[in-house]
């Protein structure tokens, strides 16, 4: 679609995307969680959009468009690129409406949400998992709608989606006795705070909406910094529900005249907030999920005494991740800590290593020589889990004191993901 062509998004095509949503997605609770109100002194409430029908809010904007394309298009059948939870939305559409789908996903997507691809399409989809990013699966989708002139439903970038998230938007004006104060919302590719927003601000301008990405992939961010769309050169894909190298231009128009603050969440962070979210509420959320609460830390002080609600837009999360979050959470939260350790060549400087360099709370997690033969002659890689951030300044202290050459790789990006 060219910028000609391009449609806004009002308060009338969310209001007609809700009444088409009845058929198929349930109104997600609007829940107190208490454990947070108290933590950060408000009213915290969670959208819970990881108890929808395919587990995130993405078979709102799907099944919204599918619905709005003529008979001969669905005939035709259509076609999406997806890093997981659109995908499912569209398959679950395409096997609702009896039409057929080609769904490309990245080669990166976790297994779980393959799997919930196939199951919620049935026989009325087709996976294709190819390149690395959704960028890679995207230029591939594109390419068979050319060849085959299926129709392409776009995960973020269009009028039909933006209007089916803002449904989401309507169901928490309508589940609050009080407009909120504030919304926290992920950004992938911004159809969804761009729906959110558009009902919101329309009928309570007064509700601060707050965007959030991932560190490692904040293109809102550089869009809205340079005025203008733009594809970042590389992103971090850990969070593949909202790693996008370019937003929708849409969204980005939307969000530019909508947003009251933008904001990026560290992706070990993330992975803080679900351990959290899992131990305390027994919420399993998916790392772009977990973003919005893992942003109330910077805003503690603004929303002391709020009314807050965070848009919990999706649990499909793999459990084979969770060693991954779990070190990720680990090693941000400052308690692991990994090195390249030179032990002095002669007998017991590892028993003096382990009596006069480990703290009494310090536990040696990993430890293997460099080398396969001569390990004596070369370094070794030493991973060692703090029980709290505060022992790190003394273990280096009596590292140096021992006279230990050692190189931290929690500090060497480029070591650590090559030995980690």
């Amino acid at each position: 679609m060219n910028q000609a062509e391009r449609q806004t998004v009002g308060m009338e095509d969310i209001v007609k995307a809700h009444h088409v949503l009845k058929e198929v997605v349930i109104r997600t609770p609007l829940q107190l969680d208490a454990t947070l109100s108290a933590r950060y002194e408000c009213n915290v409430y969670l959208k819970r959009e990881d108890l929808q029908v395919v587990r995130s809010f993405k078979i709102r904007g799907a099944y919204n468009m599918i619905r709005s394309l003529q008979p001969e298009d669905l005939k035709r059948g259509i076609v999406c690129a997806s890093a997981g939870n659109h995908a499912q939305g569209v398959a679950f559409s395409c096997n609702a409406l009896g039409i057929q789908g080609k769904i490309y996903m990245p080669s990166t997507t976790p297994n779980q949400k393959i799997k919930q691809v196939k199951r919620f399409g049935g026989e009325h989809v087709e996976v294709v998992l190819i390149g690395d990013t959704y960028d890679d699966a995207y230029a591939e989708a594109m390419k068979a709608c050319q060849e085959g002139g299926m129709t392409f439903i776009h995960p973020f970038d269009d009028p039909k989606i933006v209007a089916g998230n803002g449904t989401i938007g309507m169901e928490i004006m309508e589940s609050l006795t009080t407009p909120a104060d504030y919304v926290f919302v992920t950004i992938g590719g911004g159809g969804l705070v761009s729906g959110i927003s558009t009902y919101l601000k329309t009928v309570s301008p007064d509700t601060k909406i707050i965007g959030v990405e991932p560190s490692g992939a904040a293109s809102m961010t550089e869009a809205l910094r340079q005025k203008q769309v733009v594809t970042l050169e590389s992103i971090d894909k850990f969070v593949d529900g909202a790693a996008v190298k370019r937003v929708g231009d849409l969204n980005y128009e939307i969000c530019a005249n909508l947003l009251d603050d933008i904001v990026q969440v560290p992706e070990g962070k993330a992975c803080t907030t679900i351990l959290e979210l899992y131990n305390d509420s027994a919420i399993v959320v998916e790392p772009a999920g977990a973003l919005p609460v893992s942003a109330l830390d910077m805003y503690r002080d603004q929303i002391r005494g709020k009314t807050v609600v965070c848009v919990i837009s999706g649990g499909n999360n793999d459990i084979d991740r969770m060693q991954e979050m779990k070190e990720r959470s680990l090693i941000y939260e400052g308690l692991k800590h990994y090195f390249l350790i030179n032990f002095p060549q002669r007998a017991g400087a590892l028993r003096e290593f382990l009596e006069e360099v480990l703290g009494p709370n310090d536990d040696i997690t990993r430890f293997e020589y460099t080398k396969k033969h001569n390990k004596e002659n070369g370094p070794a890689l030493v991973g060692i889990e703090l029980s709290d951030k505060a022992d790190y300044e003394p273990l280096i202290g009596r590292m140096s004191a021992k006279g230990i050459v050692y190189t931290e790789l929690n500090r060497d990006l480029n070591l650590f993901n090559l030995l980690i």
